[in-house]
């Protein structure tokens, strides 16, 4: 990172604490330096951002969020700030011919960063997340030593209200829950519908 981006990231850091506290809830497993995905519910196109904040500096340092590329890069700004700062990785959400949309992430994860996504995919609006989508699975069974840790992200979509420009100044909190493994011979749906459930049971902590 060179000294802008570090600039930029210390000021982005000061800005999203002004505005969110973004206050980490470290419950059933502590911050700790190992290759991890972290997976959270999705409502704001903050929630990298305030995830990415929460993280102690030694962990942000080696995770890297996941970024919809065709939002992440509609101007130079975003580009930037998420390719200098964030160092995320873009997915696309259309898939293009026989591409597989996890590759970017599988080669993150075979470089041995750690990850942070969003299995619904895209934003939603109720407080339920949505059904998730088949990725954290196919990334669990192929990187079966990746920790996953559920993530729940509070009040983030009352900092940037759908169709406000400006965000507002509201207490948010990022919790960090207790890690969730794959069954040997777990189905997809069973994982995933647990994966779900270990995030939506952090609202209550």
């Amino acid at each position: 990172m060179n000294w802008r981006a570090a600039m930029a990231g210390t000021l982005l850091l000061g800005i999203v604490r002004l505005l969110t506290g973004a206050q980490a809830r470290w419950h059933g497993c502590p911050p700790k330096a190992e290759q991890r995905i972290y997976f959270a519910n999705h409502q704001s196109h903050a929630d990298l951002v305030l995830i990415w904040a929460a993280l102690p500096r030694s962990l942000r340092s080696i995770t890297r969020p996941i970024a919809a590329r065709d939002y992440w890069t509609a101007s130079r700004f975003r580009q930037w700030i998420t390719t200098a700062v964030f160092n995320a990785v873009y997915v696309d959400r259309e898939r293009r011919g026989d591409e597989d949309p996890l590759q970017p992430l599988i080669d993150a994860l075979e470089s041995g960063d750690s990850l942070i996504l969003f299995p619904e995919g895209t934003r939603g609006f109720d407080e339920d997340p949505q059904p998730f989508k088949s990725g954290l699975y196919n990334l669990a069974r192929r990187f079966p030593d990746v920790v996953l840790v559920p993530t729940w992200i509070h009040n983030v979509q009352r900092v940037m209200p759908k169709g406000e420009v400006l965000p507002v100044p509201v207490l948010c909190s990022v919790t960090f829950g207790e890690p969730v493994v794959l069954g040997a011979e777990e189905e997809r749906a069973d994982f995933l519908r647990r994966a779900r459930e270990a995030v939506m049971a952090l609202r209550e902590v």
